[in-house]
């Protein structure tokens, strides 16, 4: 118990399993929360043989409003306070914004809005009274990039991420908590194959502009350290990130529109 906790939202793979395994072997006790009860077992068992750290699971889904607060309340019956915060959890919806019935609408913005500004506001307190404390919000390229056709909340939910990150980061940086939003771009994980754009991806976006989860990962983790308020893993992205800034907005929207087609559902 005298060693500090991290917990990763969306463990079960990809970013959140990176950075649960790179948490681990800089000896971090961790918990794993998502949805799937086998996957988070099978990757706590792995770090407690690989890391001899502690590693909790609690499958929980966060679409459902009550499940941030349960989350913490169980780890906080095991004595555990939480001194890194990953919150990683997420997806994407594809079709067009009003093809898609608001319902799925309103879980997303539950899961990739709701939950990760719940799950800070909760830990928050608890890490500047200690002065000591971390909070990454995963969002992406997508959150730094005029919006795309097809993805209207992805782009906007990753946006929110980015400006609640800097204006935290900014409230809490003399209390010894460093808040950061981590950027990536396009990462290798199960999230094309979810939301059905694995083909799409795959035909369009050439192989030096993917990374893989782990360097992602740690790429986060350095700037989290550091206390970088916006962490931008890989060259290509970082390149992307800084031409938008430079070229006139409709230009810039006009070459995402012609860039992404709009995806229907079905």
């Amino acid at each position: 118990m005298t060693r500090k906790f991290a917990l990763v939202t969306g463990a079960s793979a990809g970013i959140g399993a990176a950075f649960a395994r790179l948490l681990a072997s800089h000896g971090y006790d961790v918990g794993l929360t998502a949805r799937r009860a086998d996957r988070l077992e099978a990757l706590a068992e792995e770090i407690r043989r690989r890391y001899a750290v502690e590693a909790l699971t609690l499958a929980a889904d966060l679409a459902r409003p009550e499940a941030s607060a349960q989350i913490l309340d169980h780890l906080a019956a095991q004595g555990r306070r939480v001194d890194v915060l990953i919150n990683n959890a997420g997806y994407g919806v594809a079709g067009g914004y009003g093809e898609v019935a608001w319902p799925e609408h309103a879980t997303f913005i539950q899961v990739m809005v709701t939950a990760p500004c719940e799950l800070a506001h909760r830990v928050l307190p608890g890490m500047v009274e200690r002065r000591f404390g971390r909070i990454v919000n995963v969002a992406s390229l997508a959150g730094l990039i005029p919006g795309s056709p097809g993805a209207a909340l992805y782009g906007a939910s990753k946006a929110f991420l980015v400006k609640f990150s800097q204006a935290l980061h900014l409230e809490v940086a003399a209390d010894g908590v460093h808040v950061s939003a981590l950027c990536p771009g396009m990462t290798y994980s199960e999230f094309h194959d979810v939301n059905g754009s694995r083909e799409q991806m795959s035909a369009t976006i050439p192989p030096w502009m993917w990374m893989n989860a782990e360097a992602v990962a740690a790429a986060g983790y350095a700037g989290m350290e550091a206390n970088h308020a916006v962490c931008i893993p890989g060259g290509p992205n970082k390149a992307a990130a800084a031409l938008v800034k430079l070229i006139p907005e409709n230009l810039a929207l006009a070459l995402m529109g012609r860039g992404a087609p709009r995806r229907r559902a079905g």
